[in-house]
């Protein structure tokens, strides 16, 4: 299979993930931000089902990943693309606590934002707006400490040069 073939395959296997990503946030209810919000509220009158919905993700992906470990060699890709990091670092901490800040206050993340800009509520617009700014940023910063930090192995050869 050319390389030209493989890029329209992936591109309609992520077209058909997304489209059952979004039927099952559309049929689950977590397109709506107060179902969210009554899950994250477990002071006041508490909504279990995103827990439900969770849970149901998470036995289809391990399934999926048991599958895909089984296999070997990816459909669509030359190699598997696994993590290779399991750290937790302070970017990781920080991003975490700013999405769930971001999550808790609106009751959106990013998949259902998307998929509730069909709305064009000017709440849900300006969100997306906000998440797109603040990734851009976040690749500008990482780019600005790619470029400050020294390449590898330079205080070893200044050190022997030195």
């Amino acid at each position: 299979m050319g390389w030209e073939a493989k890029v329209v395959s992936t591109a309609i296997a992520s077209f058909i993930c997304g489209l059952i990503f979004g039927f099952g946030l559309l049929i689950s209810g977590m397109t709506d931000p107060v179902k969210v919000l009554g899950f994250l509220d477990i002071l006041g009158p508490w909504d279990p089902t995103l827990g439900f919905v969770m849970v149901g993700a998470l036995a289809v992906s391990a399934a999926g990943f048991a599958v895909a470990k089984r296999r070997g060699a990816p459909v669509l890709a030359s190699q598997c693309l696994w993590p290779a990091r399991r750290s937790v670092d302070a970017s990781l901490v920080a991003g975490s606590i700013l999405f769930g800040i971001g999550w808790g206050l609106v009751g959106l993340c990013p998949g259902p934002a998307i998929e509730n800009l069909a709305t064009l509520s000017p709440r849900v617009v300006l969100f997306v707006v906000a998440m797109v700014l603040g990734m851009m940023l976040q690749e500008a910063w990482q780019r600005l400490a790619r470029a400050a930090r020294p390449p590898v192995g330079a205080a070893i050869a200044e050190a022997v040069d030195g």
